[in-house]
Order: structure tokens, then C-alpha cells, then sequence
């Protein structure tokens, strides 16, 4: 009865490890990061956010980084900004399903395509990505309203990974954690 106990409670810290190491972390517009010149759309084309994923916006202070809604995105509308952040290292953790729009907020920078739209899915990043479908059934429609929750905003000054993406959990504590759950199985 206690071996059956301790094997439950590894496999619960096991799991426990697994589960935060799935999100990842986007370096938004990867080498060249949030600026003009870059076609955000073609750089989300191929990903698949989900909630617990975080954005890295990595820009010269020159710029903004502001969560508007749909409609302001479309027409690029700045002043109306959900949140705002011009610290030059940006962070935003995608913690709602939906679409999440990003824009510039310094006058015409949006309208020349400093804009990001992020489809967030909910459930776990280790999910395989859907292939596209022709039917637009299967999609949600997009609604003018913003997120009820406010987003998460974390300024922090050392650069991002160039890579598109990362595992939030380093590696050493994954192994850390892993040898701990066997050893508490072998002891058990």
C-alpha cells in the first residue's frame, strides 16, 4: 500500500516537471525582432501558440509594444492601448485562448506592418499542430472585444535566444527533478 503511495506521488512530480516545460517562448520576429520591415504574418504562419506560451518582443525604445483590440488593430488605431510597454525587452505570457493583437504605437509605424495578430489555442504546447483546413467552420469567429484578462506584461533587460522558440524549463532542473521521482521509486 505505501509502495503504491510513493509511486503516485512520483508519478505526480514527474508529471509536475513535464507539464511546465511544454510552454514555449516566441522571440517575436526572431533575429530582427519587433521593428519595421518585418512580415509578421508570414512569422506566425507556421506556429502554434498555446495558452501558457509566452511572447518576447525585443526592440530599440524607439518603438512600443501595445495590446490593442480588433478593431484597433485593423485600422491602426494607437492611444487606445489595453497595455503598453517601451522598455525594449518585453515580455507577454499568452495566458487566454483567442486572438491577441499587437501593434506599434508610434504614429505610422502600425500602418507600415509593425503589427502582430496571435491566434492562442488553448491546452499544451506539445500538441502537434493541425494542418490547415479549407473550411472556416472550424475556426472561431473573431470578435471586436478584447481579452477580459489583462495580459501579463514583464520588462527585463537581457536579450532573448535568437531561436524562435525555447523550452521554459532549462534542463538541469528537468534532469534534477527526474532523477529525483526515480530515486523516490527505486526506494520504494
Amino acid at each position: 500500500m505505501a509502495s503504491s503511495s510513493v509511486g503516485m506521488v512520483s508519478l505526480l512530480l514527474v508529471s509536475w516537471m513535464v507539464v511546465p516545460s511544454l510552454a514555449k517562448v516566441y522571440t517575436v520576429g526572431d533575429t530582427p525582432g519587433w521593428t519595421t520591415g518585418v512580415d509578421y504574418s508570414t512569422w506566425t504562419k507556421d506556429k502554434t501558440f498555446k495558452v501558457g506560451d509566452s511572447l518576447v518582443f525585443n526592440y530599440p525604445t524607439s518603438h512600443t509594444v501595445d495590446e490593442v483590440s480588433s478593431s484597433d488593430y485593423s485600422t491602426c488605431t494607437v492611444g487606445n492601448a489595453i497595455t503598453t510597454d517601451n522598455s525594449g525587452a518585453t515580455t507577454v505570457a499568452l495566458k487566454t485562448a483567442g486572438t491577441h493583437y499587437f501593434i506599434c504605437g508610434v504614429m505610422g509605424h502600425c500602418a507600415n506592418g509593425m503589427k502582430l495578430s496571435v491566434k492562442v489555442e488553448s491546452g499544451s504546447s506539445a500538441a502537434p499542430s493541425k494542418s490547415p483546413s479549407s473550411s472556416s467552420s472550424s475556426s472561431p469567429a473573431s470578435t471586436d472585444k478584447p481579452s477580459t484578462s489583462t495580459p501579463s506584461t514583464t520588462t527585463t533587460t537581457t536579450k532573448a535566444p535568437d531561436s524562435s522558440s525555447s523550452w521554459s524549463l532549462s534542463p538541469f532542473m528537468a534532469v534534477v527533478t527526474t532523477c529525483l521521482a526515480l530515486l523516490v521509486l527505486v526506494i520504494s
